[in-house]
């Protein structure tokens, strides 16, 4: 299976938090770049946030920055994203990737992702 799953999403007030995760079976895990991205209906696919294969280096939307955490367990195949503070504009469909190219670290949506299924966040006013 190379396609990510994601799970965790659901429906939280205003400020409220959710972790969302991601599980990636890929023998090349460990050394690719894990995102988040999101889609709000009548949207485009938007940028979340992103981690480098070591965890070495995160990069947030502005957006999301300072409320949301991006982390990676690479023993479980697994990309977690802690969301905080949830705003009613953080409502979208939340997707996970993993980027093909090893080590390759790009924020683009058109990079060369697997995507997952998505998973719907919905914060209510």
């Amino acid at each position: 299976q190379v396609q990510p799953v994601e799970s965790g999403g659901g429906t939280v007030q205003t400020g409220g938090s959710l972790r969302l995760s991601c599980a990636a079976s890929r023998r090349t895990f460990s050394t690719c770049t894990l995102g988040w991205f999101r889609q709000a209906p009548g949207k485009e696919r938007e940028f979340v946030a992103i981690i480098s294969w070591n965890s070495g280096s995160r990069i947030y939307a502005d957006s999301v920055k300072g409320r949301f955490t991006i982390s990676r367990d690479n023993a479980k195949n697994t990309v977690y994203l802690q969301m905080n503070s949830l705003k009613p504009e953080d409502t979208a469909i939340y997707y996970c990737a993993t980027e093909r190219t090893p080590y390759r670290f790009s924020t683009e949506v058109a990079s060369n992702w697997y995507w997952g299924q998505g998973t719907q966040v919905t914060v209510s006013s």
